[in-house]
């Protein structure tokens, strides 16, 4: 994908220093829906403190390291969204798994977590998620505060989400890999 491209399903959203709203500063976004209605999302690299707690708490054996449950954003915070990985692609949706980019398919928590088991290999909740109306992301990106980049399998279920916003930087061709050096504080450089 070419950095700077229309969002997809299935795409990252990789924010640019500073993004003056905290809610999104230096995040990445891994676009879960895109249409007329507009784009959702869920932020990968906000975990929380927070635990599955009973009846969820039977999906912990399940779960990707860190096993927290991420801020997937701050639309809708009692909303809990599971993506997993699936050890084969699924074209279409069962009563435990929705297939949405690849290997991607988001999980219902409703279930049993033993009927997917032996479908997933990895799985991640997020608590709430991003999302833009009609048009919206599009000016904020043509506006220069997101790019728009390809997700590597690893992204989604990283061990080490604190790193992932520079990883994605690093990795992109030309110039676009030197905004994984920004300072926090763009004042101090």
């Amino acid at each position: 994908m070419i950095p700077g491209s229309a969002p997809t399903t299935g795409c990252l959203l990789v924010a640019t220093p500073p993004l003056g709203d905290p809610n999104f500063d230096r995040t990445v976004v891994y676009v879960l829906e895109h249409n007329d209605d507009g784009v959702l999302g869920v932020v990968l690299n906000r975990p929380s403190p927070e635990q599955l707690r009973e009846p969820l708490d039977r999906w912990i054996s399940l779960q990707s390291g860190p096993p927290q449950v991420f801020e997937g954003g701050p639309v809708e915070p009692d909303a809990l969204i599971a993506l997993a990985r699936t050890t084969e692609q699924l074209d279409e949706p069962d009563e435990y798994l929705a297939p949405l980019a690849g290997t991607i398919a988001s999980a219902d928590l409703a279930s049993d977590p033993t009927l997917v088991a032996g479908s997933i290999d990895r799985l991640r909740v997020f608590r709430g998620y991003a999302g833009w109306g009609p048009g919206q992301l599009e000016g904020e990106i043509e506006a220069g505060a997101w790019v728009v980049v390809d997700t590597e399998p690893s992204d989604l279920f990283t061990g080490e989400p604190d790193g992932l916003w520079r990883a994605v930087l690093r990795r992109q061709p030309g110039r676009l890999s030197w905004l994984a050096t920004a300072p926090d504080d763009l004042m101090l450089n």
